[in-house]
């Protein structure tokens, strides 16, 4: 009876996210508040979702750009990601082995802080012959920190009144996963949100050269890299709205019903953290990761601004 109740609680807070009514922080808490009460009953679609869900709604914001624009802001934020995951990776390698903490665990969360998150884990786990557990771990940590990053950086935005530009290279850079990249600059304006899924998704290719890498330290031999060939369906929205091959109001509506995918993409990632899981990460992993995200958010926002 109660995983029916459950079921139908989830699905109903679902369609009320989907609906527009709620903006990102709000459907991650109410995701997160679901399991205060109950267990996921869908825990494990959820997780497969969260991925589909987020490429659909990043090809379908791909349809609200333009090529000249996107060419102008990919190759404005090359240097800043380029350093910044040069930096992370290197200083990443040394905490690891100050807090003494698990190589392959340690790895796994500079990965994810570096490029993007949980993406990264995901992409990397299999090329070091990554464990569940640890896997489990790492993923843990980059969604709560994720999750922090949703109230922290539009508040630390507006008092710094970082420009929309600003803000959306910022987001792109120093906040982990696409999806709370995206609902971070949802709130903060449509150019800042541009800027965000365009450099975010440039950062995303860096998964390759960082796989390559780790297979080289790790000293695997594994399956191969897998390439996000759904940044191809990105650009190729992106041409099809700069060459207007389809209506305006279709693409409007595109755009539109991405935004709101992502935003119940969010409340599925609320609802697959739970407290049990962040108790069971211990103190090292969260200090690593802590660590990591404050010198890449100190990094980024310091070249932006200066």
């Amino acid at each position: 009876m109660k995983d029916r109740i459950a079921k139908v609680v989830f699905l109903g807070i679902a369609l009320f996210v989907f609906s527009g009514w709620v903006n990102s922080p709000t459907a991650l808490l109410l995701g997160f508040g679901f399991t205060l009460f109950f267990d996921n009953p869908f825990k494990d679609h959820c997780h497969k979702a969260i991925h589909s869900f987020l490429k659909i709604a990043v090809v379908g914001l791909g349809f609200g750009m333009f090529l000249k624009e996107t060419l102008e802001t990919s190759k404005e934020g090359f240097t800043l990601t380029f350093l910044s995951i040069i930096l992370t990776v290197s200083l990443g390698f040394l905490l690891t082995r100050f807090l003494k903490l698990d190589t392959k665990l340690g790895h796994l969360i500079t990965s994810g802080t570096s490029v993007c998150g949980g993406s990264a884990i995901a992409a990397i786990s299999p090329v070091i012959n990554a464990k569940s557990r640890v896997i489990s771990i790492a993923l843990a940590v980059v969604f709560l920190l994720n999750s922090v990053a949703l109230f922290v950086f539009p508040a630390v935005g507006h008092y710094l009144n970082l420009t929309q530009h600003q803000f959306g290279l910022w987001c792109a850079v120093a906040i982990h996963d696409t999806s709370s990249v995206v609902g971070a600059a949802i709130g903060y304006g449509d150019e800042a949100l541009r800027i965000a899924t365009t450099v975010k998704l440039s950062r995303m290719l860096w998964i390759i050269p960082l796989s390559l890498l780790s297979m080289f330290v790790f000293k695997t031999k594994s399956e191969k890299v897998k390439m996000p060939y759904f940044i191809l369906l990105f650009i190729g929205a992106i041409i099809i709205n700069s060459y207007h091959l389809i209506p305006a109001p279709a693409t409007s509506f595109l755009v539109s019903s991405s935004k709101h995918l992502l935003i119940l993409t969010l409340f599925l990632v609320g609802s697959t953290i739970s407290l049990r899981d962040l108790k069971q990460t211990g103190v090292k992993p969260m200090v690593l990761a802590v660590l990591l995200w404050v010198f890449i958010s100190v990094l980024s926002l310091t070249y932006i601004l200066y």
